[in-house]
């Protein structure tokens, strides 16, 4: 009993530093809106300036410390200044990657000056012995608990209490507003970062004398910061101190009775943050949607003679070098299979992953333990890896359900470090006896002889031959129609999820490719010796692989080979060195520069720039050719423009229109049948009770004023809120439990009132990914041979009837908002539906194009023999287009029947008084 208060005393004062690191991160986050990956590295930096002063310089202590401190404020102040602010305007990824940047440049500079040995520091608090409740604790303990408490309320008292705390939460609210009154919000984000950043270095000075001095061990510290930060919902200080120590009492209680489980007490915060974000889905309040303006994407496009050649001139160049070049060759490559995997989940799917390298050393512990516990040739072990990372990456994959952005990222980085703990470094499961990793010998691949201790050069063309065909199935993946599903889920999962997308299935393609690219890098960078060392897979490089995405360009296929250039013991550094002697030391720091230099100045990385250039190479050559087709829809297999996405169809659609007799663009014809419909958000009753019926071929108007439930009906209906309850069938189908993709489906679409197009998609691709329906193989397929197949008649017909002929190939940012309200409902009517929910998509529109719209919508039910629900404050609109109008207010069906019939109602007129004249009421 005595054992369990004392190591509980002790995990207080390891908790109360985790509560102060945590408080840093409220801080920047509360005064900026941007969570701070590179807090640690700040804190470590100031740690380190105070044990420079100190030590080498003789400064007394507590003058060393206020340095550090310092320091800490003022690389926090300049990294808002120099990174934050000029990426104010990008998107989430953006502003994330801009401190993943300070923290590879901050690292990159203590490792290169001080190496990353833990250095011992002693304790200058007081450190003798105290009893409490017959338990023997050390002082300092209990200081670091009344520091942490002290600061707590301090904090708490300051943006409570005072005029910038209350500038603080007004710029959180509302930029906008707070700065009407007068608050600036680049001089209140700069305070709070250099505040948080100061409590940093406070943290780092205070907890070496616990944990050691080290680069690793204080860097990594951000993980149990992020933990208690997440408890205290990034908001409050006491939550936050109290999710601090109890992280900090479970870690010493299981590093006294849990110390037969390797690793258990480390990952104690990742079950913490899985537990935070899981149970809350999307818990943390970022201001503004992940990946706003989204990275540019490449096309996919596969040149045969261009790769041809190029591959036969890395083939050359390999065979050509030295053991030291071909080396180089081999770290470049497998740097590249990393990145690509990144590219797969990041780029296309949008999701943001940390867990590359905890994947790559998982394939290399499955393919190593094959080879060496099974005997298993190279060619099997490596299946092998692939295979089986897979479903560890489907298992990564499962936080991406229930969230995204910066949350994913936070726990895809915690899992990662926690199968490093755990696994990587569990001797008991990743060494062989007599060695210091899993001894796998030498390799050879159908009998040939490729080790990469005696045959440097065949094992550097085996990873080229490998990259290559990884490179091609990712490629393909881009042009198939499994790929634009990627994009339309990384663009917008509702809308996606509204065209019968299913957005889980997605995701969990998504991470399971990446998984097996990144496997396929782990297994050729452990088996290129005689044993698999795990020291290769530390789980805080992903953020550096992250950074080198981006500077390639993380939507670009090329951008791989560029980007790993910029790292440690690639060909890049190898020519460093052959202009400066020494410069290769320097590289990680340069790529840190770099990356923040991407940022700022095009965010899209080094292909794009190169996608630019080849496609004007392309256009000048075309044009002295001369034109092979003309159209509204060029030669699907072209491809647009680089940085825009292109379709994969094996021929231009016709959209000529098409003849009288063809009908077959009508849908079959099913009715919607709604009952009780009751829509609930907390004690507010949204939707009443509503019941109608939809039949085939006829148009029902929904309307009612303001705030009536309108919008909240059309979510229940098609599966956007789970607050509802009632009855919804369409057909002879109950569709009331089904999920939003497999209501859309069965037949029931819908639009949006924000409309919610996939942006970087073309007008094309829009409706391409509307009326896609791959089978269940698809997802197989596509990864040898992209799927095509023309556009349905249906489609060709919507594209006639709603103008789009000459916009196919625009992307969607360069249509008119008329030309974006026409395809929003042409999408909708893609997926042929039997019942059509129009939300507003009059909204905006002039008087003529809503008289057009109308006629659009009236012909959908007589030629189509869709069902339509229209959604619409036109009201004029609504009487000459509906067979039939149901009236709400306040949730509550108060009328139904002709527009005759609800033109005279007289709670209709009470209803709408103060919102329709005279004229538009009166029967």
């Amino acid at each position: 009993m005595d054992d369990i208060l004392r190591f509980a005393l002790l995990g207080l004062g390891l908790g109360a530093l985790y509560a102060l690191t945590a408080h840093g991160i409220v801080l920047v986050y509360r005064g900026s809106g941007v969570l701070n990956f590179a807090h640690g590295a700040i804190g470590m930096a100031g740690a380190y300036v105070q044990w420079e002063l100190a030590v080498n310089h003789g400064v007394p202590y507590w003058t060393a410390v206020a340095c550090g401190v310092l320091g800490s404020t003022v690389l926090g102040v300049l990294t808002h200044l120099l990174v934050i602010r000029p990426l104010r305007r990008a998107s989430s990824l953006a502003r994330l990657v801009g401190t993943l940047a300070v923290f590879i440049v901050l690292t990159a500079v203590a490792v290169k000056r001080y190496g990353d040995s833990v250095q011992l520091v002693p304790a200058k608090l007081p450190s003798g012995l105290v009893e409490i409740a017959g338990a023997t604790v050390s002082e300092d303990r209990i200081w670091l608990l009344g520091i942490a408490v002290v600061v707590t309320a301090a904090l708490h008292a300051l943006y409570k209490r005072t005029l910038f705390g209350l500038g603080t939460t007004a710029v959180a609210e509302n930029q906008g507003a707070a700065a009407s009154l007068g608050w600036s919000a680049d001089l209140i984000a700069a305070a709070n970062w250099g505040l948080g950043s100061a409590l940093a270095g406070l943290t780092g000075i205070l907890i070496v004398p616990v944990i050691g001095l080290s680069v690793t061990g204080l860097t990594t510290l951000l993980l149990s910061a992020l933990a208690a930060a997440l408890v205290g919902r990034f908001s409050s200080f006491p939550v936050t101190l109290a999710g601090g120590l109890v992280i900090g009492v479970v870690q010493s209680e299981l590093t006294r009775f849990g110390s037969d489980v390797t690793g258990l007490a480390a990952s104690v915060p990742f079950l913490v943050i899985a537990l935070m974000l899981v149970a809350r889905g999307r818990a943390l309040p970022l201001r503004g949607t992940f990946l706003e303006r989204l990275p540019a994407l490449g096309n996919g496009r596969v040149r045969p003679v261009p790769l041809a050649l190029a591959f036969v001139t890395g083939l050359l160049l390999i065979g050509l070098s030295s053991p030291l070049w071909a080396d180089a060759i081999t770290n470049t490559l497998v740097l590249s299979l990393i990145i690509l995997s990144i590219i797969v989940v990041t780029g296309y799917a949008g999701q943001v992953s940390l867990a590359a390298y905890a994947l790559a050393g998982t394939g290399a512990f499955i393919a190593g333990h094959a080879a060496a516990d099974w005997g298993w040739p190279f060619e099997l072990a490596l299946l092998a890896g692939v295979l089986g990372t897979v479903p560890i990456g489907l298992l990564f994959a499962l936080p991406a359900v229930r969230t995204r952005g910066v949350n994913l990222a936070i726990i895809t980085l915690g899992l990662g470090t926690t199968l490093e703990t755990m696994v990587f470094q569990n001797t008991d499961l990743s060494t062989t006896p007599g060695s210091d990793g899993i001894a796998v010998g030498k390799q050879t691949l159908f009998g040939i002889d490729i080790s990469g201790v005696d045959h440097p050069q065949r094992y550097a063309a085996v990873v080229l031959l490998m990259f290559v065909g990884a490179t091609l199935v990712v490629a393909n993946v881009r042009r198939s129609r499994t790929g634009r599903r990627l994009i339309a889920v990384r663009a917008n999962e509702r809308a996606a999820a509204a065209l019968g997308i299913d957005v889980r299935a997605a995701k969990l393609y998504a991470f399971g490719l990446s998984a097996a690219i990144a496997a396929l890098a782990g297994v050729l960078t452990g088996f290129r010796s005689t044993s698999v060392v795990f020291a290769d897979f530390a789980s805080f490089d992903s953020i550096t692989a992250l950074g080198l995405a981006v500077i390639g360009g993380v939507g670009f296929l090329v951008g791989p080979l560029f980007a790993a250039t910029f790292a440690a013991g690639t060909v890049g550094a190898r020519f460093g060195d052959l202009v400066l002697p020494g410069l290769s030391e320097w590289m990680p720091l340069i790529g840190g520069i770099i990356l923040v230099l991407t940022l700022v100045g095009n965010q899209d990385g080094i292909g794009r720039e190169v996608g630019k250039q080849t496609a004007a190479a392309e256009r000048r050559l075309l044009s002295k050719r001369g034109p092979k087709h003309t159209g509204a829809a060029q030669d699907a297999t072209a491809g647009p423009a680089e940085g825009t996405a292109e379709n994969d169809e094996s021929a231009a659609p016709d959209v000529r229109p098409a003849a009288p007799s063809q009908t077959s663009h009508r849908t079959p014809g099913l009715p919607l049948r709604v009952r009780d419909l009751t829509v609930r958000y907390g004690g507010v009753v949204a939707v009443d009770g509503l019941s109608f019926d939809i039949e085939p071929g006829r148009v029902v108007g929904l309307i009612g004023p303001n705030g009536a439930g309108k919008t909240s009906a059309i979510d229940a209906v098609t599966g956007f809120t789970r607050a509802a309850s009632g009855s919804v069938r369409l057909g002879d189908q109950d569709v009331t439990r089904l999920p939003v993709h497999r209501r859309a489906g069965s037949g029931l679409s819908r639009s949006f009132q924000s409309l919610e197009l996939f942006e970087d998609m073309s007008v094309l691709d829009n409706l391409y990914a509307a009326c896609d329906r791959p089978g269940p193989w698809a997802y197989l397929k596509d990864l040898v041979r992209p799927g095509s197949r023309p556009l349905p008649a249906h489609v060709l017909v919507a594209i006639r009837e709603f103008g789009l002929e000459a916009a196919l190939d625009r992307p969607v940012g360069d249509l008119s908002y008329g030309e974006r309200r026409l395809l929003a409902i042409a999408r909708a009517v893609a997926t042929s539906p039997s019942v059509l929910l129009l939300d507003e998509p009059a909204a905006g529109l002039s008087d003529d194009e809503s008289r057009e719209l109308a006629h659009l919508v009236r012909r959908l039910a007589e030629d189509w023999g869709m069902g339509v629900l229209l959604v619409e404050h036109d009201v004029d609109m609504v009487m000459s287009v509906c067979d039939e109008v149901v009236v709400l207010d306040f949730g509550r069906r108060i009328c139904v029947g002709t527009p005759e019939e609800v033109r005279g109602d007289p709670a209709v007129r009470a209803a709408y008084l103060g919102d329709l004249s005279p004229e538009e009421v009166a029967p």
